[in-house]
This record gives C-alpha cells, sequence and structure tokens, in this order.
C-alpha cells in the first residue's frame, strides 16, 4: 500500500473516531441530562403527592378545614394546598395540592366526601342487653361492624368483611362461615346528632310533619301519601314538590312507612318532650296547677314491604335510594301485611335504639326479612325466637335475617344520611 493510501487511510479512521468520541459524549449529557430532568421531575412529583397527604390529614383531624397551605418549604422545594367545596350539597371537597422543585411544578388533586354510615350492610354498637345471637340461617352480604362483641349459635355466614371493636364468641357446635375475613380492634361509635340533622335538612328544602302524634306515610312512585291517623283519607303530592332535597322528617311523631320508593330520599323521626300545665281546684277551693312532661315518637314502624320502583338487583342502573333515619327504634310491625316475609330495601339507622320486629316473641313464625341495603343501629333488636336441638337451630318466631348489601352504598348515599364525622377519598389523580 502506497504512502498515499496510508494517509488516506490514517485520516479516514480518525475521523470516525472523531465522529464516535462526539457522538458518545453527546449521549453521555444527554444521559446526564435526562437524569437530571428524571430526578426534578421525581422530586417535584413527591412534593406534590406529600402536599396532599399532608391536606388530607388535616380533614381526617378537622373535617371543618379549608384554609389549606401556601408555599411551605419541603425536601428542598415547596408546596401550596388548597381545599375547595365542589358540591355543597353533599359536601364533597377536592384537595389541589402544587409541588414545586427547581423551576417544576406538578399537580395532585384528590377528591374527598363524607363518610357515610350507609357504607355498613350491618353495624351495631351494641349488641342487645342479653345474649342476641347470630344463628343458621343468618345471612350478611357486605361489610358488617359491631362496638361490641358478636356471639355465634350456628353456622351463620358472612360474606363481606366483618369488623368488630371487641371479639367474636363462638358457641357449641357452630361453624360460622366468614368469607370477607375478620378484623377486630376496630373503633367506630355513631354519633348522636344524625337525626336532628336530617331533620334540619327537612326544614329546609324538605318536608316536616310536625304536630301530629303519628304520621302516616306511603311511597307510590312518583307521588308520596301522607295522613295523620289510620282511618283518615291520604293527602297526595308529587315527591318533587313535597321535599326538593329529598328529606322528609317527622317531629315529635310516630312514623308508619311502606310502599314503592322513586328517586332519592331519607325518611326520619325524632322524639320530642311535652309539657303539659293544667290547672284544677282542689278540695280547699284553691286554683292549682299541674305540670306533666311526657316523651312522645321517635320510632318508625314496616307497616308492610319498603322497595324501590326499579329494583336495583335486577337492573343495576337504578337511581332509586333510601335512608330510613330513627331517633328511636325501626320496627316491623306485627300485622297481617308481614305475614310470610318482608322485603326492605333500603339503608336502616336507629341512633338510639335499634332495628327489630314489634312482638319478636310472640308473633307468629314469619319468614325472612328480606333486606337490600344496610342496617345501623345503636342496639341490637331481636327479630324471633329459636331453639337448639343438638347441631340444629330451630326458629320458633319472628323472622330469619336475609340481609344483602346494596353496592351502591359504598360511592352514595341518601341525601341527609348521618355520616361518621370523618372523610373518605373517592379519587386521587395525580
Amino acid at each position: 500500500m502506497g504512502g498515499k493510501a496510508i494517509l488516506f487511510l490514517v485520516i479516514g479512521f480518525s475521523t470516525i473516531f472523531l465522529i464516535m468520541e462526539k457522538n458518545i459524549g453527546t449521549a453521555s449529557s444527554r444521559a446526564v441530562d435526562n437524569m437530571t430532568v428524571y430526578y426534578t421531575n421525581m422530586n417535584v412529583h413527591d412534593i406534590a403527592v406529600s402536599g396532599a397527604n399532608v391536606g388530607a390529614n388535616q380533614i381526617f383531624l378537622d373535617p371543618t378545614w379549608t384554609a389549606g397551605f401556601n408555599n411551605v418549604s419541603f425536601e428542598g422545594g415547596s408546596y401550596t394546598v388548597s381545599v375547595d367545596i365542589i358540591n355543597s350539597f353533599t359536601n364533597t371537597r377536592r384537595i389541589t395540592s402544587i409541588g414545586y422543585y427547581d423551576g417544576y411544578s406538578d399537580t395532585v388533586q384528590v377528591t374527598l366526601q363524607p363518610s357515610s354510615f350507609s357504607k355498613f350492610a350491618y353495624y351495631s354498637a351494641f349488641e342487645g342487653t342479653s345474649t342476641i345471637y347470630w344463628v343458621t340461617g343468618d345471612t350478611v352480604w357486605g361489610p358488617l361492624h359491631t362496638q361490641d362483641k358478636l356471639t355465634i349459635n350456628g353456622d351463620p355466614v358472612f360474606n363481606g368483611k366483618v369488623t368488630t371493636k371487641k371479639k367474636v364468641i363462638i358457641t357449641g357446635y357452630s361453624n360460622p362461615q366468614f368469607n370477607g375475613g375478620y378484623q377486630n380492634g376496630v373503633d367506630m361509635p355513631i354519633p348522636g346528632d344524625g337525626a336532628a340533622n336530617l331533620k334540619a335538612m327537612a326544614d329546609n328544602g324538605g318536608a316536616d310533619f310536625s304536630g301530629h302524634d303519628t304520621v302516616y306515610v306511603t311511597f307510590a312512585g312518583d307521588t308520596i301519601k301522607y295522613k295523620y291517623s289510620y282511618n283518615s283519607a291520604y293527602t297526595s303530592a308529587l315527591g318533587s314538590t313535597l321535599a326538593p332535597n329529598g328529606t322528609i322528617f317527622a317531629s315529635g311523631a310516630v312514623l308508619r312507612l311502606q310502599g314503592t320508593v322513586k328517586g332519592k330520599y331519607s325518611i326520619g323521626a325524632s322524639q320530642e318532650t311535652k309539657t303539659v300545665t293544667t290547672t284544677y281546684t282542689n278540695k280547699r277551693g284553691k286554683t292549682k296547677t299541674k305540670t306533666t312532661t311526657s316523651t312522645i315518637g321517635g320510632d318508625i314502624y314496616l307497616d308492610g314491604d319498603i322497595v324501590y320502583n326499579t329494583n336495583p338487583q335486577t337492573d343495576p342502573n337504578s337511581t332509586d335510594l333510601l335512608g330510613i333515619v330513627a331517633q328511636n327504634n325501626v320496627l316491623i310491625a306485627d300485622n297481617s301485611a308481614n305475614k310470610g316475609n318482608i322485603n326492605i330495601q333500603a339503608s336502616v339507622y336507629s341512633e338510639t335504639g335499634g332495628f327489630g320486629a314489634e312482638n319478636y316473641a310472640t308473633r307468629s313464625l314469619d319468614g325472612s326479612i328480606n333486606l337490600y341495603g344496610g342496617i345501623i343501629n345503636q342496639n341490637r333488636q331481636p327479630v324471633g325466637t329459636f331453639t337448639t336441638h343438638g347441631s340444629k337451630t330451630i326458629m320458633v318466631s319472628g323472622f330469619l335475617k336475609n340481609y344483602r348489601y346494596d353496592n351502591r352504598f359504598m360511592v352514595a348515599s341518601p341525601p341527609g344520611f348521618p355520616t361518621t364525622g370523618h372523610f373518605e377519598i373517592v379519587s386521587w389523580y395525580e
């Protein structure tokens, strides 16, 4: 090979090496730049997430908090958090957290709504002053919680998660099925203002039947019928006209309820203390006054089936929703309409009393309570009696329990239904 050829070969290889060196250097620089950008983006995102978590924790500690945070230094950057009430009726809130780091920013949005007691298929603060058992034939679909002990005699089936503040007591030959798991040590007390808050909503955009000892309400699709004595005629009104915000209340009255619900409603009853002063003349001819005090109302009796116009068990697109809220008890009336099963589609809440069956120990064996929704009560009430023969549990009076959870209550609740006092996250957008 001549000298010129060697020269061209050397120049060619030198050029190739220079180009390769340049490309390697560029790639190295880009890798450093990419790593720097990735590190910065990761930091600014983590700062935004941290701000969202701090805001969510602040709302957990103080459900009324909306002040937010402004330019809080954190991990070499900062975050700003704002809280907006995006739906005042449902008290739905959105946390917006913006993180800042080295000239970059990132945003995280968290939506929260009040945690409603309607999310439970079954809740009790106390499982009764005397032992009340879960027995063979009892079936609960959905979440169950009790602040008390859960006592079992037989083979009940729990298809949702079971939580208790205390413990589970399993007697005899019992073989319960906890298909959704079990956890104890969970503390969640029932509030004392659920009925009062519903009344306040009914007074402001709903219907409040006050001044009557008894109120009869029958849902009939778009129409709601009501009266104040058994023998009187019903008055009918469109539900949208009677209670535009979906809340109906009977103050200081016993409420008797049945029918077919179309739309979203909560209906409740509270007790009132009434003082009556009478004037009389005694034997000596002197005028005297006598004051008597009595507490009336606050109980709800189910006089028959209370169901939805569109059954969510067969049509998942149903938008019918009902909450039943009693300051005292919700009871299945001992009448002819409730012989041979009762169908209830609602979330039932008893603030100081419980859900049970009227005359549970003396009424006939009346079938099953087919409940699609949930039961929340302070004190668990009996719905029937049973006897045991060896390993068999036999019902004697009242009802078997067939409670199935309405999964819609995990994300929706009836208007004005009592809440736990805390919020829960319904969406987290990064």
